[in-house]
């Protein structure tokens, strides 16, 4: 284990954190989320309701784990706490490959967004390939000069991307004209099929609520603020998601949505002019460069914490003299960049919905064993019948979800998760070295 070097103070209050789960929830899926729901109208309400409850119970359950547990590497160290090293190292490795694996979609979402203001950048396949790995390592730098550079980086873009999403849902209801909206149920399936279909659909833009739990050394306060930043940065992430989306979906008809490539940015055109698309253009390049900032972050975080724990190569373990896991990004980024470089010959939109199928195959893991985790430490005695109650919700939530990915996916998380059992059985050749880390500064 590293040696911990002279406290220093935090790199995230309340606010940077709050951006950190904002700025992460927030990214290339929303943009193109609207065009996706078109075919079923206002009644995508129906999964939205289900998706944002099953977020907010999640959201609690991560922000009860932190404010009782403020240990690095977040969902890593609730499920090493919960259940030993074993089901630590399971989290830990599907989350930093759902994370490296994810970072190379969320580049190549940057890529194409970037390309409607600068074609050039998008013009080739090359090209495209050249403008998204550019993306990830300006990232990698901004975080390599730390988490504080990197907090501030996230509040920016984050503040960016709110103010257009809010602007044309608070706007756009003023334009919204009832007899244009046509059926409440534009799909012909029944209620239940239709919430089911659109709740899988909206969840994903859910994922990384659990982002202030990870830096959890980093943060200032953090039994406060990370349940906090946890709460706050779900709600508005979730708030402005519906808003944003449900406005589109009405001002736009079902037939021009449903072949819209940008349907904010079209929305935008209608009710501003041309301008006003393009400003949405670079919205939603905003918006995933804040993303892949945010999940660079998360990439050298969670292997630092389990390779502190002994369960990760030792590489991830280093730090520089403030304390940022230089190796951990450098090595996510380089096979998120392999991954970009090795199909960077498909269409944007092939190598996006390769990478994340990928990535979302190993997300759910983490939640799934967090609630778990949560349900088993609140039989311990930390919480009563109410908690017990809200993480069997969040549990039999991430289950179903986990589910509803299909069976090319769950292959993939089975496949991705037995590649890492090689792994694991190196590692634990020596004892680890303690239960769980303790909150580390630097070293």
């Amino acid at each position: 284990m590293t040696t911990p070097a002279p406290a220093k103070r935090p790199a995230l209050g309340l606010w940077t954190a709050t951006a950190l789960v904002v700025g992460n929830i927030i990214g290339s899926g929303l943009f193109l989320l609207p065009s996706t729901l078109a075919a079923y109208g206002a009644a995508a309400i129906l999964g939205w309701t289900i998706s944002i409850a099953g977020a907010l119970a999640l959201a609690l359950v991560f922000a009860r784990l932190g404010q009782r547990h403020p240990l690095r590497g977040g969902p890593y160290a609730f499920a090493h706490l919960a259940f030993g090293p074993m089901a630590g190292f399971g989290v830990a490795w599907s989350y930093w490959i759902a994370t490296w694996c994810g970072n190379a979609a969320i580049a190549v979402g940057f890529a194409g967004n970037f390309g409607a203001l600068v074609p050039v950048a998008t013009s080739t396949p090359l090209h495209s390939a050249i403008t998204a790995t550019g993306a990830l390592w300006i990232c990698t730098l901004i975080n390599v000069a730390g988490v504080r550079s990197a907090g501030i980086v996230q509040l920016v873009t984050t503040v960016l991307k709110l103010v257009p999403l809010f602007a044309i849902a608070i706007v756009g209801i003023a334009f919204i004209q009832p007899a244009e909206l046509g059926p409440f149920n534009r799909s012909g399936e029944s209620p239940w099929s239709v919430a089911i279909t659109t709740a899988a659909l909206t969840l994903w833009a859910f994922l990384g609520l659990e982002s202030a739990t990870i830096p959890a050394s980093e943060v200032a306060d953090p039994r406060r603020t990370i349940p906090r930043a946890t709460l706050i940065g779900t709600s508005i992430a979730a708030l402005a998601t519906l808003m944003a989306c449900m406005a589109v979906v009405a001002l736009l008809p079902a037939a021009t949505l449903a072949q819209s490539n940008a349907p904010f940015a079209d929305a935008a055109t209608k009710l501003w002019g041309s301008g006003a698309g393009l400003v949405f253009a670079g919205a939603a390049a905003i918006a995933c460069f804040g993303a892949l900032n945010g999940w660079v972050l998360m990439q050298g975080q969670v292997p630092l914490a389990a390779a502190d724990d002994g369960l990760f190569p030792a590489i991830f373990a280093r730090r520089d003299a403030n304390g940022t896991p230089i190796a951990g990004l450098v090595t996510g980024s380089a096979l998120a960049t392999l991954l970009l470089v090795a199909n960077y010959q498909q269409s944007l939109v092939g190598l996006f919905t390769f990478a994340i199928l990928i990535s979302t195959a190993a997300t759910l893991v983490p939640y799934l064993v967090c609630s778990a985790a949560d349900l088993r430490l609140t039989a311990r005695g930390e919480g009563g019948p109410r908690e017990r109650v809200l993480a069997m919700f969040a549990f039999v939530f991430s289950a179903a979800a986990l589910v509803g990915t299909g069976i090319e996916a769950l292959a993939w998380g089975v496949a991705l998760l037995a590649a890492g059992w090689p792994v694991y059985a190196w590692q634990r050749r020596r004892p680890v070295p303690h239960g769980v880390n303790p909150p580390a500064t630097g070293g």
